[in-house]
């Protein structure tokens, strides 16, 4: 069973997805405050965070995600919070969020996001491949170049994987979105162009091409 940690400090929103989630059979620790969420960290396997940003006491949802990533680099983290504004995205993304939720939001599309991830994350594939120096293995998703680990985040790692998947293969940022964030997203295409800087940044050797004005190809 998939453990799933739900920090959000709306009492009721928290009781009420914990509900939903569990209906879905994952196993749901769930916490209304930064700091007892805080203590919790490391001590258990989590499969994916659900964070919201703005918690009640001194403690962010930016402070647990830099815990997290200290500590579980590869799990997936959904950020949730009321402020629609780029830079919350951008400051969620850079600290290494999966996605990003803005409230109020339906019960129904965070069980589809935390489903997604799951499947793609959790997978049992197995199939190692080797480019432009890396090794690359699609079942434990994990990136290596020589002996050092290049860890990257759930995004990051499938936006590779949809690029070695379609070499030469031109993508709009439309088609990007659609194939690493899914069909449910909604928000803009800047995303696209954070992560492929960020992927470009952790993989040098990597040959992401910008077409202006459409998109990306990997050659």
């Amino acid at each position: 069973m998939y453990r799933i940690c739900l920090v959000e400090d709306e009492v009721n929103l928290n009781n009420l997805m914990k509900s939903y989630l569990e209906r879905e059979n994952y196993e749901v620790v769930n916490f209304y405050n930064g700091e007892d969420a805080m203590d919790y960290i490391g001590s258990e396997t989590i499969h994916l965070w659900v964070l919201d940003i703005m918690l009640g006491d001194s403690i962010s949802g930016y402070d647990l995600i830099k815990k997290i990533r200290d500590t579980s680099p590869e799990v997936p983290v959904i950020f949730t919070s009321a402020r629609d504004q780029d830079l919350d995205k951008i400051i969620g993304l850079e600290l290494g969020s999966d996605d990003y939720i803005t409230k109020p939001y339906s019960p129904k599309e965070l069980v589809l996001r935390v489903n997604n991830f799951i499947k793609r994350v959790y997978n049992k594939k197995s199939e190692k491949i080797n480019y432009e120096g890396y090794d690359i293995d699609f079942g434990k998703r994990l990136v290596y170049f020589g002996e050092k680990e290049i860890v990257l985040t759930t995004l990051e790692f499938d936006l590779l994987v949809m690029f070695l998947n379609n070499q030469n293969q031109s993508f709009s940022r439309d088609d990007i979105l659609k194939n690493v964030w899914g069909e449910d997203y909604f928000g803009s295409d800047r995303v696209v162009d954070d992560l492929v800087r960020r992927l470009r940044k952790k993989m040098p050797n990597i040959h992401i091409n910008t077409l202006y004005g459409y998109g990306y190809r990997l050659t």
